[in-house]
C-alpha cells in the first residue's frame, strides 16, 4: 500500500503534511481540553468557513481572509471566556460559532453558490490540496510544535491555574523573551494564533466540520492513559499521529473521506481506551 500511495501526488503530500498537522492539533488540544474549551476548534472552523466563503465572494485569497479573521476570533473567544469570566466559554464558542455560519452561508447565497472549492473546505479535500498547500501546512505545523515546547511549561502552568500563574508572573522578575511574551496578551494570544493556524490549514484536508476532532479526541483519549500533564500531551500527539495514518490507510482502501476517517478512528480508540481503564479499576 505504501507504494501506491508514493505513486500519488495528492496522497504524498497528506503522507507527510497530515502526520504534522495531527501532531501540532493534538498539542494544542490539550491545555484547551484542560481549560474547558475544547469546542474552540469546532467554533473556529466555523468562523474560518464564514471567512472563505467571503473571499471566494469578493475573490480574494482564502488564507488572506480567513487566517487574520480566525486569529482574531479565537483572541476574543478566550479572552471571553477565560479568567475575567465575561461569559462562558461555551457560550462564547456557540455565539461566533452561529454568527459566523450564518454570514457564510449569506455569503453563498449571495454570490456563486456552494461551489465545489466551499464543499472542499467544508468536508475536506485531499484532491484539493497543492504542493505550496503542503508546503505551508508542514512548515506551520513544526513551527507550533517548536512554540509548544519552547513555552511549555507556561502552557502547563496556565492549564490548571491561570490566576495562580498570573499573581506568580507580576511578582517575579520576567526574561525579555517572558516580556514579550506579556506584552503581546501573554498565553491567550499565543494559543489564539496558534490554534487559529492549525484549524485554518487542517480545513483543507479535514474540513471545517470535522477538524475540531483533531484537537479534542488526542486529549480526551490520553487523559484516560494518563494521569501527569506530561504524560497527556505524549499520549495525545502519539495517538493523533497514529489514528490519522490509520484514517488515511482506511480511506484509500475503503474509498472514504480522509477527515471522516480520520475522526471515526479517534472516536473508537477513544471507546477503547474508557473499555481499558475500567477493566483495569475492577
Amino acid at each position: 500500500m505504501l507504494s501506491d500511495f508514493l505513486t500519488y501526488p495528492f496522497l504524498t503530500r497528506v503522507l507527510v503534511a497530515g502526520p504534522l498537522l495531527a501532531l501540532a492539533a493534538a498539542l494544542l488540544g490539550v491545555p484547551l481540553v484542560q481549560r474547558r474549551f475544547s469546542m474552540i476548534g469546532d467554533g473556529l472552523s466555523h468562523v474560518g468557513f464564514g471567512a472563505l466563503t467571503v473571499s471566494a465572494a469578493l475573490g480574494l485569497a482564502p488564507l488572506a481572509v480567513s487566517l487574520p479573521a480566525v486569529i482574531v476570533t479565537a483572541f476574543i473567544m478566550l479572552r471571553l471566556g477565560g479568567s475575567e469570566k465575561r461569559v462562558s466559554g461555551d457560550a462564547a464558542v456557540a455565539v461566533f460559532s452561529a454568527t459566523a455560519l450564518s454570514v457564510g452561508v449569506i455569503a453563498a447565497a449571495l454570490s456563486t453558490g456552494m461551489t465545489a472549492d466551499i464543499y472542499g473546505y467544508m468536508f475536506g479535500s485531499v484532491l484539493a490540496l497543492s504542493r505550496s498547500d503542503a508546503v505551508i501546512a508542514s512548515v506551520a505545523s513544526v513551527a507550533v510544535i517548536a512554540v509548544f515546547a519552547l513555552c511549555y511549561n507556561r502552557i502547563f502552568a496556565v492549564a490548571f491555574d491561570e490566576d495562580f500563574f498570573r499573581s506568580l508572573s507580576s511578582s517575579t522578575k520576567k526574561s525579555r523573551v517572558g516580556e514579550l511574551f506579556d506584552r503581546f496578551g501573554g498565553f491567550d494570544a499565543a494559543m489564539a494564533v496558534l490554534t487559529a493556524i492549525v484549524v485554518v490549514l487542517g480545513m483543507r484536508i479535514m474540513g471545517t466540520l470535522l477538524i475540531s476532532g483533531l484537537l479534542v479526541f488526542p486529549s480526551l483519549t490520553a487523559q484516560r492513559l494518563s494521569k501527569s500533564f506530561r504524560g497527556v500531551t505524549l499520549c495525545a500527539g502519539t495517538v493523533s499521529v497514529a489514528c490519522f495514518l490509520i484514517g488515511l490507510a482506511l480511506s484509500y482502501a475503503l474509498n472514504l473521506p480522509v477527515g471522516s476517517a480520520v475522526v471515526a478512528v479517534n472516536a473508537v480508540l477513544f471507546v477503547l481506551a474508557g473499555i481499558f481503564t475500567r477493566l483495569i479499576k475492577t
